[in-house]
């Protein structure tokens, strides 16, 4: 058994522009239309991610028109209550939305979709908070995260971090329900040996949007470091469970993190396309078969997954792992269901 001393965080991979470079693909279909819906944007992390850098990444080739930002706890309000302090993140990106709506960057526009954090647990006190993110947002603002990521044999403070069987709890329970009046979809985010919790809350949760981020976060460090296939069995079987519940997307990707295992961070040169897609091809295909392509959309994940790969390989990895799909079905993957989950004009 894996004992507190021996845990350790595991934390994001810095980005290594020097590294990056390494390696360059010609973007592979540069004319498919592509909604990315899981970025992030933050100025106080050690490697800053704000407007000028995401078109920076999403200008590289590939046909990506619009995106989703999702949570990740930059710009909070630094005063006032406490349960509408995430409101700040809200108006900080909305300011870069309004400022790729301009033109400045040409047909791409940044932001459409907007993703915050309300605390669940608050019960019925969360619609305050999502009251006032609906205002801060402009317009943009489609509904909120509140992660539950947690493992016993994973350092606590592997992020984002989440007491233990959050998800199962009553009062967050009835913070979730919340969100239906207001048109506002949910995302879950939990890592595979929690997915049952996610089963759980879907019985009761039978119209509620929700999303499950990254995949289900297949693990494969600490205690599930060497045991893929074994992983892969537990996380495949709540897949297909999850996949009954109509009301229920996934996103594809973010197995580029450090706690899914895959490593590319210590290889001399970056992953090539044709390596992620040949190492993620079996969870996508899973995935894709499970829930079928309209409630299945790519994700970059970026600039979290930006440690271990370039923006424009990491697409072309997604499109080697769709050729196989007929052109209705790389639409709803690239584009259509994201548009589709969180309510944003069509890209074609």
């Amino acid at each position: 058994m894996t004992t507190t001393s021996e845990r350790r965080p595991f934390h994001h991979p810095r980005v290594r522009p020097d590294w990056l470079g390494k390696l360059r693909e010609d973007c592979l279909d540069p004319a498919q239309p592509i909604i990315d819906p899981h970025h992030h944007l933050w100025k106080a992390r050690p490697d800053r991610y704000l407007l000028n850098d995401l078109v920076a990444d999403v200008t590289t080739g590939h046909n990506v028109l619009s995106t989703v930002f999702i949570q990740c706890g930059s710009a909070y309000h630094k005063d006032g209550p406490e349960a509408l302090r995430p409101v700040g993140e809200t108006a900080f990106v909305a300011a870069m939305a309004a400022e790729s709506e301009t033109g400045k960057y040409g047909a791409f526009r940044a932001c459409p979709g907007i993703i915050g954090h309300a605390d669940c647990l608050l019960e019925d006190g969360i619609d305050a908070p999502l009251e006032a993110h609906i205002v801060a947002g402009g317009g943009r603002f489609k509904g909120i995260r509140h992660s539950g990521t947690y493992d016993a044999g994973i350092a606590p403070t592997a992020p984002p971090g989440a007491r233990e069987g959050l998800y199962r709890d009553a009062g967050f329970r009835r913070g979730v329900a919340r969100l239906e009046r207001l048109g506002l979809t949910f995302e879950a985010w939990l890592y595979h040996p929690q997915l049952g919790d996610l089963i759980d809350m879907l019985r009761t949760h039978t119209t509620q949007k929700i999303v499950l981020n990254h995949l289900g976060g297949p693990l494969g460090v600490g205690p599930y470091a060497g045991k893929r296939s074994e992983v892969f069995a537990q996380w495949s079987a709540s897949i297909k469970e999850l996949a009954r519940a109509p009301n229920l997307f996934i996103k594809l990707g973010g197995l580029g993190m450090n706690v899914n295992g895959f490593g590319y961070h210590h290889q001399v040169l970056p992953p090539s396309s044709g390596e992620m897609a040949s190492d993620w091809k079996p969870w996508f295909e899973t995935a894709i078969e499970a829930f079928g392509a309209d409630r299945c959309m790519f994700e970059s994940n970026f600039p979290v997954d930006k440690g271990m790969c370039a923006y424009p390989v990491l697409w072309n990895a997604f499109k080697r792992i769709a050729a196989g799909c007929s052109a209705d079905e790389k639409h709803a993957l690239f584009h259509r269901s994201a548009a589709a989950f969180y309510s944003l004009p069509p890209v074609a």
